[in-house]
């Protein structure tokens, strides 16, 4: 038991303090990106799609029973869900690599373009995908220059996700806005290692009073 303890508190810690687990692939509180639509509505019907994580993730649902495509940066083919609820990826498109990291600077394989004939990977079958989009987060450094106050919610642009649709080209709308800090800015990794180095302290205090009433 004492090692159980010992072995889940170190592990969050652990977890914590890596640059994976706090500062990877992960929204930006300042911003919201909003889905207004999918565009024509005629090709929505059946179709959802929402923001998740601020601005960092869309998540399109597809109960509409047709195939829907997901539309990389060069117009390819990046992702699709079937109208049975399969979920697959495009790994010729250079889309399903440089969404790897938020600012796409994930190196894109030797032999991968547009250009190529896909080549499908099945994800699963939930008809549910989610995915980092560029196009629907802000890729510059520092504030944006539509911010004047950053008090005040401000629009920074609106976007488009091309789609098809059964073959027929439709798209994603939405538009991202700059909120600022709304509830204070997220706790710094060095507080949260903090914290775990002070539960790790506690559970062993706690094992060592337990061994001494056991002796005793």
């Amino acid at each position: 038991m004492r090692r159980a303890l010992f072995l889940v508190a170190v592990a969050g810690l652990a977890a914590l303090a890596s640059p994976a687990g706090s500062a990877a692939h992960q929204g930006d509180p300042h911003y919201r990106s909003e889905v207004k639509r999918v565009a024509p509505s005629a090709a929505g019907g059946g179709i959802s799609v929402r923001a998740l994580g601020f601005d960092d993730r869309l998540e399109l649902t597809n109960r509409s029973g047709r195939a829907v495509v997901v539309r990389g940066y060069e117009g390819e083919p990046y992702a699709r869900v079937l109208a049975d609820g399969t979920v697959q990826a495009n790994l010729n498109s250079p889309a399903y690599y440089v969404n790897d990291d938020r600012f796409g600077r994930a190196k894109v394989p030797a032999g991968i373009g547009p250009d190529l004939p896909p080549r499908w990977k099945t994800l699963d079958r939930t008809g549910v995908f989610s995915w980092h989009d560029h196009r629907a987060h802000w890729m510059g450094n520092g504030t944006p220059p539509q911010v004047g106050d950053e008090s005040r919610r401000t629009k920074i642009f609106d976007y488009r996700v091309p789609l098809r649709v059964d073959g027929r080209p439709a798209a994603i709308v939405g538009s991202l806005y700059w909120v600022g800090v709304t509830n204070g800015p997220p706790m710094p990794v060095p507080a949260i290692v903090a914290l775990v180095v002070a539960a790790v302290l506690a559970v062993g205090a706690a094992l060592v009073v337990r061994r001494r009433r056991r002796a005793g």
